[in-house]
């Protein structure tokens, strides 16, 4: 999931779970960070592992084979659950217990107000793991300023939640010397010893490795573009609407379904969507933003495509269709209110807002709905696009763990990264079954113990592969992974994809102005010359030698693709 440029909701696999008890999914705000992610070299300061140094350190991956998905992975797409599985046909995937029984400190984000620390999912999942985890939750949005005090510290915790918006600064070098080497318990066949990790795509593993050495445990995502344009179905059927399939076509259906006078505007801001309508290379992990074309490295923002939709963007402000809060560029997590109120029909965001939108309206109205409509070419052709990274949340070990310690936190992430469909899995996504959660009506919801206390722990420690499984509303569930198998066929990999990159210090906040500069060119405060005369400033401060940098990295390394 894509964290909100403002304040994160707090990121989680579980997000892709149902519970009717539920009205509001938390999802991520959907205009991606501008942020460099990535380790750095043991000894240096910079730098990415890949090619053959690294097929010598990823584990081997043996995928799993307990439950088989409704819908089957295609394309890079999740693996789509539309049932809920009765629990005496729930499978085991933990057959015997891997944890002996020690404790661990565990250091995360939290959004909200943390649960206690003695409540009956803990326990429960305590003495299944057999691992005694003390959760240290931390304000989420403030989360990069804690991290890096503890970091900078002697005194650190046994486990380490990282998210990759904040390996900024002096964090990434911070993790080479404070975090463990998991390679001797991971690498090649040793992951064997724990099935549900040896499950995790390798390109999650990939972007795991930091300094040389594989020390994180990664949360697996979809690597097909997470940001969706979602259109109001139930609206445009209601006027007869025809969905666009051209950015010319977009524009002309915009002005014709804005009605001020009636507080009804086309869309909100669209520009991460116009980025793929035209091919731009992705903007969330700035690693992504290079690609070698004909020969030579090329970054996002040097594109003619780059221009080309901030320019469409530009014309949809101009020609007034966008909602005036958008105009005003008030929070992007009120785009999706605006939606569900049927003040604007379009929006773009992350795809996983999808069953938030709809799970929330199905109690307060009957005629809601919405979908996802397929991304366009420029021409009204087939589109170019680019994944994204398939991970982007880390979970490390401390260097002073004991290797017992060590053995234990391995053995809660291959608990919780239990595939759906299993009684592991249940326990960690719904907590204690009469306590946390009921069965009705064939389905698990969450009692107010269960939404309070399920969720912003176990999310992070272990994984499957990508899945999207909302029994609940089991077509939303169709929808998001039909539209990733789609999207996914007109998906390509740019040079650094699966790579975990530290640009140097020295060059690090090169391009932070950017995404300010898109923000005041589409909404007509500066002009598309000012982006090529920031452009050109870009190169001669430091962006031309980034290049090179960047050339000599995939030179030297080799790409993962």
């Amino acid at each position: 999931m894509t964290p909100n440029s403002a304040a994160p909701s707090a990121p989680s696999r579980r997000s892709f779970l149902a519970s009717t008890a539920v009205a509001t999914a938390v999802v991520a705000g959907g205009v991606p960070l501008l942020s460099a992610c990535g380790g750095s070299q043991e000894g240096r300061k910079e730098g990415t592992t890949s090619g053959k140094d690294a097929k010598k350190i990823l584990p081997t991956f043996v995928a799993s084979n307990v439950v088989a998905p409704d819908i089957p992975s295609k394309n890079g797409s999740a693996a789509g659950f539309t049932k809920a599985i009765p629990t005496p046909d729930l499978k085991t995937s933990v057959p015997k217990k891997l944890g002996s029984g020690g404790r661990l400190k565990v250091m995360a984000p939290f959004w909200g107000t943390p649960p206690k620390g003695e409540n009956p999912y803990y326990t429960a999942m305590n003495e299944a793991v057999g691992v005694e985890v003390t959760w240290q939750n931390q304000d989420g949005v403030t989360y990069d300023q804690k991290l890096g005090a503890v970091l900078a510290s002697s005194d650190i915790p046994d486990v380490v939640v990282v998210p990759g918006w904040n390996l900024m600064g002096k964090i990434p070098s911070a993790i080479n010397a404070k975090f463990a080497d998991l390679g001797p318990y991971l690498s090649g066949d040793k992951v064997k010893a724990y099935p549900n990790l040896a499950a995790v795509p390798s390109e999650a593993w990939q972007r795991g490795i930091f300094g040389g050495q594989l020390r994180a445990v990664p949360m697996p995502a979809s690597y097909v573009t997470d940001i969706a344009p979602m259109y109001r179905r139930d609206i445009f059927d209601k006027k007869g609407y025809t969905v666009p399939t051209s950015p010319d076509e977009f524009l002309s259906w915009a002005k014709e379904a804005t009605d001020a006078r009636s507080k009804v505007w086309a869309c909100d801001d669209m520009k991460w969507s116009a980025f793929n309508f035209y091919g731009v290379f992705p903007g969330s992990d700035k690693a992504l933003w290079w690609n070698m074309v004909d020969g030579k490295l090329v970054n996002r923002v040097e594109t003619e495509e780059y221009l080309e939709a901030l320019e469409w963007t530009r014309k949809l402000y101009a020609a007034r269709v966008v909602h005036p809060d958008a105009v005003s560029g008030k929070a992007g997590g009120n785009a999706r209110n605006r939606f569900t109120a049927g003040q604007s029909l379009v929006f773009n965001d992350n795809i996983s807002a999808w069953w938030g939108s709809v799970s929330e309206q199905a109690t307060q109205k009957s005629d809601f709905e919405m979908a996802a409509f397929d991304i366009f070419g420029p021409d009204g052709g087939d589109p170019t696009l680019w994944a994204v990274q398939p991970a982007n949340i880390f979970t490390f070990v401390s260097k002073k763990a004991s290797e017992q310690q060590i053995k234990d936190f391995l053995a809660l992430c291959n608990y919780c990264a239990a595939p759906y469909g299993t009684k592991e899995f249940m326990l960690t996504a719904y907590g204690v079954e009469g306590t946390d959660y009921d069965m009705k009506k064939g389905l698990p919801v969450k009692s107010t113990t269960g939404v309070n206390e399920v969720n912003g722990a176990y999310d992070y420690t272990g994984n499957p592969a990508p899945y999207v499984a909302y029994p609940d509303f089991p077509e939303v569930t169709k929808g998001i992974v039909e539209w990733q198998q789609r999207m996914g066929a007109f998906t390509k990999k740019t040079s650094f994809f699966g790579l975990t990159v530290t640009e140097p210090n020295r060059w690090a906040n090169l391009a932070d102005n950017f995404e300010q500069l898109e923000d005041d060119v589409v909404r007509g405060r500066k002009k598309i010359s000012d982006v090529q005369q920031a452009v050109s400033d870009w190169k001669s401060k430091g962006g031309d030698d980034l290049r090179d940098w960047y050339k000599k990295l995939l030179d030297d390394t080799g790409s993962a693709n």
